[in-house]
Parts: structure tokens; C-alpha cells; sequence
């Protein structure tokens, strides 16, 4: 059970950069130095939120800060540039761990997102695309996201159906594992695509897909 902040342990109070860093590395998190809680908060007035969100209206600091001790709860300050801030009742303790859970959270999927890159030519031989795809392939498998690019040279320039083509071809055949999160589009000399993997797609799948094209060899 996470601990109120009131009537405990006074010192993380008067020592806010010390009381920070501490949060930051018990939780993994960090809360900024300007978040203010209860009793400092020095404002005549603030504009209080409940605990469920409900606005309870402009009141004296010492009627927010009583009702947070009646409620057994933190008056937290949430928008300290608004006239009067706002400030809101919450359990603080519990708060600073969510908000670090949710930093983790969000540094773990910033870190799965991997853009891989296959570059083909619009006029590429069987073999070479047959060797191309499987590489898509085994990219989309592991979860990462693929740039596709047509690289055109001289006269193919003037031949952008040849790379759309190409690139129609690419998503229609790995359907299976990813789909077109960028549609193909021309950038300079090369033309583009992204394929993202299916969010809900077990990897790992290429038995079966070894039974459906029996030609290909296994990626190494």
C-alpha cells in the first residue's frame, strides 16, 4: 500500500531537489522540481479538482488543503501558469508511480520500433526479387517496420508505373505478415514505400509459409 505524504516523512518536503532525485531513482521515473503539493502550495486561492475529475470551483487554500486531509489525499499542484492554478486531490505516491511506469512504458515501444530499408530497381530480375522479398519477409517477422525504395537511373525516370508496380506487387505478396502504413510515392530519383508488420500477427510463422512456396529458400 503506497504511503500518504502527510504526517510521515516531512523531509522530502523541504528538500525538493533532493526529494526528486530520490523519487527518480526509486521509481525509474522523474517528477519535475516545480510540481507542488499541499503545503507548498503558497497561493491565496486555487481552482480545485476532485479525485474523480469532478471541479469543485474556486477555493481558499486552506479549504483545499483541509479537504485533502479529510479525504486522506495530496493537494497537487496540476497547471501552476493558470490564474487561479489549478490544483487537484490525488494520492501523490501513487501518481509518481504511473507516470514512471508509463515513461518505461513509452521508452520500451520507442526502442522496438525498428525501421529496416530494401532497395530494389524497377527492372529487377526473378532471382533478385524472389531475394529481396525474403528479407522483407523476415523483417516483417520480427516486428520491424520496412522502407521499401525503387531506385530509377537515366531513362527509367520516366517509367514511375514500372516502380509502383513493383511496389504493388512487394505488399500484395507479404500481406500475410505486414501491410502499407506509407503508400509509394516519389521522392527525387527513388520512390518510396513503408510496410509495417500486423499488430496481432504471431511471428515466427515461416513453417507455413514454407508450405505455401516451397521454391523459396529459408532466410538465414
Amino acid at each position: 500500500m503506497l504511503t500518504n505524504t502527510r504526517g510521515v516523512d516531512r523531509s522530502d518536503l523541504r528538500a525538493p531537489h533532493a526529494w526528486s532525485r530520490r523519487g527518480q531513482d526509486d521509481r525509474g521515473g522523474h517528477i519535475t522540481v516545480e510540481t507542488r503539493i499541499n503545503e507548498r502550495i503558497r497561493v491565496p486561492e486555487v481552482r480545485l479538482v476532485g479525485p474523480n475529475g469532478e471541479q469543485v470551483g474556486i477555493v481558499r487554500i486552506e479549504d483545499a488543503l483541509r479537504l485533502a486531509q479529510e479525504a486522506d489525499l495530496d493537494l497537487v499542484e496540476v497547471a501552476a501558469q493558470a490564474r487561479p492554478p489549478v490544483c487537484k486531490l490525488m494520492d501523490f505516491g501513487k501518481f509518481k508511480y504511473e507516470t514512471a511506469q508509463k515513461a518505461r512504458e513509452s521508452r520500451r515501444n520507442q526502442q522496438m520500433t525498428v525501421i529496416k530499408e530494401q532497395k530494389l530497381r524497377p527492372k529487377i530480375d526473378a532471382h533478385d526479387y524472389e531475394t529481396k522479398k525474403r528479407h522483407v519477409v523476415r523483417f516483417l517477422d520480427a516486428g520491424h517496420k520496412v522502407k521499401v525504395t525503387i531506385m530509377f537511373r537515366g531513362r527509367e525516370q520516366s517509367r514511375p508505373e514500372l516502380g509502383f508496380r513493383l511496389l504493388q506487387r512487394l505488399s500484395e505478396d507479404v500481406a500475410e505478415l505486414g501491410f502499407v502504413e506509407t503508400s509509394a510515392k516519389q521522392d527525387g530519383r527513388n520512390m518510396t514505400m513503408v510496410l509495417a508488420p500486423h499488430r496481432n500477427k504471431p511471428r515466427g510463422a515461416k513453417a507455413n509459409r514454407s508450405a505455401t512456396t516451397p521454391a523459396e529458400k529459408p532466410a538465414e
